[in-house]
């Protein structure tokens, strides 16, 4: 059947534009025929039923255009297992315009890309609402008030379902108990007895478990059964078979008129109560969210004619001055422009010392003034601080779904009508072969195989262990932007490495000044002079080592320069060369043995250079771009856990073999042009590899996008940050050690959930169903079947839980993650 979509596009200027987009939707397969009107800037599209719209807005991505797609996280209640999440989905899926639907038990919430021309959010509630679950407005306020009635709503029906459930038990058993059978019986006749257990179980079931009925009935409405239809089925089951042997006692075999009100009750009440438990324990899994968000600022103070005027922060734009008072939070990005003082940045280093900040030092939204006030001016507000795209990072990494939980949920989709095809079975099986009374054991074994089967825990396996894992990353400086990273970092077995930035600091440093003529200081004091008045940035390594030794540079006069070779000038009645060996051979100046000690410098990754006083060697200089401090543990600690580490850089190879030696690195990809390093990196994955890359400039991105798992450092560019799906906050490599660590971590906390999920079905089905019975003569009472049940949910939740106790392998706290400028050390011998 042909159906029609219609879809939005930007870009379009001209009528090749139009042709274009139509030749490349007219070449899809089931694209029936594409129109494209350029005045109204969309395409209308007749296809062939089931096409995907998903490939459709390939085509139009790949023609140059943009077409218009809105996404949303859509808050849902009442879902409560795998199945649950396949209903939604699949109800979601069927809509026209649908571009994606992604449905998180965890988080509650349901992922939508959808055509706006085809789709509206208003059809998307309705279709989740036809499933049988209720969606819920999206912001985070009205959502933490919709969980907290949840909470307090299953609070509430566990205790009323409790105080009257115990009295039903007590009651019943009084048939167990000789002494207390005595005496019920001697206060009233069993009927009666029977009466009053019916009066205290029907607000249990009907009031306290309407919600097990609710979604039940709209779960089999829609042929579509759950874990709300099990529960519903197997206390609707022991309910009215007990009411039926109350009223018409006769119409049942001699034997079999039994009351199972209290396992009706007892039912309902441990589910409820398993229920309240998982909510508790899933609003810890989303702790770390919560806190991001408690670190938002809700106002901020404008300097508007002079004042400081408190404002709401949605007030704030660009380029306002704003007052930051000690001890208040920083409420968005920006620059100071006034001021000094010392400002908490553990929400982004994770390290607690405060950090120096005066005019022109950046700020980030969220920290915490100390001690001064501060002036800033705002360069990024609303959602594009750095604080909000933390946040933006881990709700969507806790919403995705790695490969191992898509499998969980096809399980999930299949597995409840499987269970009531085997509880038919298993009733037909006892009522027709088994001892007398065949009825009452029919029923017995069909409840308990119900209820024993609700797949609660299989659909919280995967979703809690990302969402705890992801938020303790958070806590770590580590980012997932893709929950599937989580699970793919996990089962890597190489991790490539950029050099510059990544395994280096990226700037070049003062590293050696070696004196052989004069006083040190003296020396570098004039050669800095001298490289104060050169753009290079080696000249500015110099420049920066003699500063951080306090040196006071003296004037300049008669500079000059020539490319290839160095500098010169007159400083402090001394005249100065600076340059390469060619230089000093073209001035005539003889090297000596410096020559050979400027040769072992260049084998150790370091540029050498000379400087001249007055026409006689006086220093030999060494630059150098140094390893980041603990690069080399980092590597050592990688290596440790079994994988294979590699460098990737542009640079000579003798460079890079010298760096790589200090790293401890052995195979090194040298001399790569930055278009050709995701093709370095396809070799490897054509090798059977998994590879990891780790880079931080714009060069890095392709490489970062190739590989299975990209790994982008925080204080590299934006580019390089949008390509990774793991980013580390705090520029420091042994992060990845915490990271994969924690990855690995995570992976096993989910094959431990999916091991006891499956295996508590696999092993309790045969046996609520009665296969030990021939052998030991037992039975799955229905009420412990739901207490192990309940009980399983509770056991998954709370081993995801134990991530949050996860330690880091090494500290990667180190001065470089607090922002502080680092000088290299420099080395000299007199």
């Amino acid at each position: 059947m042909a159906e029609n979509v219609d879809i939005e596009i930007r870009g379009m200027s001209c009528a090749s534009c139009v042709g274009r987009v139509e030749r490349a939707l007219g070449k899809l397969p089931g694209v029936i025929h594409a129109q494209v009107n350029l005045a109204m800037q969309k395409a209308a599209i007749e296809v062939e039923g089931g096409t995907p719209t998903a490939g459709l807005l390939d085509a139009i991505e790949a023609a140059g255009y943009q077409p218009v797609v809105e996404s949303s996280d859509i808050p849902v209640t009442g879902m409560s297992c795998g199945s649950c999440v396949s209903r939604i989905e699949r109800a979601l899926g069927k809509l026209p315009g649908m571009v994606e639907v992604s449905v998180n038990l965890a988080t509650q919430k349901a992922f939508v890309r959808y055509l706006p021309g085809a789709v509206s959010l208003s059809l998307i509630h309705h279709a989740i609402r036809e499933a049988g679950y209720e969606p819920q407005a999206g912001d985070a306020p009205q959502q933490a008030d919709s969980e907290d009635r949840e909470g307090a709503q299953l609070r509430n029906r566990v205790v009323l379902a409790a105080v009257f459930t115990i009295p039903v038990v007590i009651i019943a058993m009084g048939k167990m108990i000789p002494a207390l059978e005595t005496l019920f019986s001697s206060l009233m006749p069993h009927r009666g007895w029977m009466g009053i257990e019916w009066l205290l179980t029907t607000p249990v079931l009907f009031y306290a478990g309407a919600r097990f009925y609710r979604a039940g009935y709209a779960e089999l409405r829609h042929a579509n059964p759950g874990m709300n239809s099990l529960v519903m089925i197997g206390s609707s089951a022991a309910y009215f078979y007990s009411v039926a042997a109350l009223l018409m006692p006769g119409f049942f075999p001699t034997g079999t008129a039994e009351s199972y009100f209290e396992a009706a009750a007892v039912i309902v009440t441990l589910i409820l109560l398993g229920r309240y438990f998982e909510h508790l324990a899933k609003g810890r899994t989303s702790e770390a969210i919560k806190k991001l968000l408690q670190l938002q600022a809700k106002t901020a103070r404008v300097i508007r004619d002079g004042e400081a005027v408190e404002v709401p922060i949605e007030a704030v734009v660009p380029g306002d001055r704003l007052l930051a008072r000690p001890g208040e939070r920083i409420p968005v990005d920006g620059v100071v422009e006034d001021g000094h003082s010392y400002v908490d940045e553990s929400m982004i280093s994770g390290e607690p010392v405060p950090v120096a900040k005066q005019k022109d030092a950046e700020v980030v939204g969220g920290t915490i003034n100390k001690n001064g006030a501060l002036t800033f001016r705002a360069t990024r507000v609303g959602a594009d601080t750095l604080l909000s795209q933390i946040i933006r990072m881990v709700e969507a990494a806790q919403a995705e779904k790695p490969p191992i939980q898509q499998l969980a949920d096809k399980i999930a989709g299949v597995f409840v009508p499987v269970v009531i095809a085997i509880a038919l079975i298993t009733f037909g099986v006892w009522f027709a072969v088994g001892p007398a009374p065949a009825l009452s054991f029919a029923f017995v074994t069909t409840v308990s195989v119900l209820l024993i089967a609700c797949p609660c825990a299989m659909g919280l396996a995967t979703p809690t262990a990302i969402m705890v894992g992801t938020g303790k990353g958070a806590e770590m400086g580590v980012l997932f932007r893709k929950g599937a990273a989580l699970e793919t970092l996990a089962k890597m077995d190489t991790v490539v490495l950029d050099k510059t930035g990544t395994l280096t600091r990226g700037r070049p440093e003062l590293t050696d000044f070696e004196a052989i003529d004069g006083h040190e200081n003296e020396v570098l004091r004039l050669v800095a002079a001298v490289e104060a008045q050169s753009e290079h940035p080696i000249a500015e390594a110099i420049v920066r080592g003699a500063r951080a030794r306090g040196l006071e540079l003296p004037a300049v006069s008669h500079f000059g320069a020539e490319p290839g070779y160095g500098i010169e000038a007159d400083v402090a009645g001394h005249r100065l060369h600076v340059g390469a060996d060619r230089y000093m051979n073209r001035l005539g100046i003889g090297l000596g043995k410096a020559e050979e000690r400027a040769k072992a410098l260049a084998e150790d990754a370091k540029s050498p250079l000379y400087a001249a006083v007055d026409g006689r060697l006086a220093a030999i200089i060494a630059v150098a771009d140094p390893l980041k401090e603990g690069s080399a543990e980092a590597i050592a600690a990688l290596k440790a856990l079994g994988l294979e580490v590699a460098m990737l850089t542009g640079d000579n190879r003798a460079t890079a073999e010298a760096i790589a030696r200090q790293a401890g690195i052995q195979r090194v990809l040298a001399e790569v042009l930055p278009d050709q390093k995701a093709a370095e990196i396809r070799r490897l994955q054509s090798e059977g590899r998994r590879v990891a890359f780790v880079g931080d400039g714009i060069n890095d991105a392709p490489a970062l996008a190739q590989a299975d798992v990209g790994i982008a450092i925080g204080t590299g560019t934006d580019i390089a940050i949008e390509a990774g799906d793991v980013v580390l906050m705090r520029g420091d490599l042994r992060g990845i050690v915490n990271a994969t660590a924690l990855s690995k971590r995570t992976h096993r906390t989910i094959i431990g959930n999916f091991v006891w999920a499956y295996g508590y079905n696999l092993a309790l089905i045969p046996v609520a169903a009665g296969a030990l019975y021939p052998f030991v003569g037992v039975l799955l009472n229905p009420m412990l079947a739901a207490a192990a049940m309940s009980f399983s949910s509770v056991f998954v939740l709370t081993n995801s839980l134990r991530l949050r106790r996860f330690t880091p392998d090494i500290d990667d706290a180190s001065p470089m993650t607090r922002g502080e400028p680092q000088v290299g050390q420099v080395h000299h011998q007199a």
